[in-house]
């Protein structure tokens, strides 16, 4: 109740646009999916992915940076790194452990010979895909972990794509068939009061001030 009120006399300080906006977005967020980038190079395309995220709802990414240690490129995520939550680790045996102990599927884009086209792919099973580096692809520990193999069907004399446009072509379809289905895949009520309270520090100017002036009229008034 306390986060709450909290919520609601922070709304009051956003346009009725802005708060529509939140509302209209969250209920289309989901964690059923998430995304896990895995040591790439081209600080674009992680921020690239990071766009695709928001774009499609996906609310979570995980970013996996043992060798390669960048921050976000604002430009390139066009603001999205206020709305997605990013999950960073050192480690990709600490992310695997992670998306595991959370009831996550591991799935590995790329080819393999066991692998399973975009099409086939369940999207009832919770799952985190996994992108690899631009030149060399998953690490020997993702592909041991992988629950499952997934491809992008391909045509063409090239066989791989960048991994922004592979995160783009293979969140489409999968957050499209998911909201075919009946799975309760959208955040829970309690996550969504967490959102928009941190979408509310996020975007109000002078947040500490007027958090300073709410716990004082709370103190005095309780």
């Amino acid at each position: 109740m306390t986060n709450l009120k909290l919520l609601e006399h922070l709304e009051t300080y956003l346009t009725e646009p802005r708060k529509e906006k939140f509302t209209k977005v969250l209920s289309q967020r989901t964690k059923h999916f998430t995304v896990a980038t895995e040591d790439v190079y081209q600080l674009h395309n992680t921020s690239a992915v990071m766009r695709t995220c928001d774009v499609f709802g996906i609310q979570e990414l995980n970013i996996i940076e043992e060798q390669n240690s960048k921050n976000i490129d604002r430009e390139i995520a066009m603001g999205a790194q206020k709305w997605v939550d990013l999950n960073r680790y050192n480690n990709v045996r600490d992310c695997i452990s992670d998306l595991k102990n959370n009831g996550c599927q591991i799935v590995a884009t790329t080819p393999h010979t066991n692998d399973c086209l975009l099409h086939e792919f369940d999207v009832t099973k919770k799952s985190c895909f996994f992108f690899g580096r631009e030149t060399e692809g998953l690490s020997q520990d993702v592909l041991d972990a992988a629950d499952c193999f997934l491809k992008i069907p391909m045509v063409g004399f090239t066989e791989s794509l960048n991994i922004s446009v592979s995160a783009a072509i293979i969140l489409q379809h999968v957050t499209t068939k998911l909201k075919q289905t009946d799975i309760n895949w959208k955040l829970t009520k309690e996550e969504k009061l967490e959102k928009r309270l941190d979408w509310c520090k996020k975007t109000i100017k002078s947040y500490e001030e007027i958090i300073e002036r709410y716990n004082q009229s709370i103190k005095f008034n309780p």
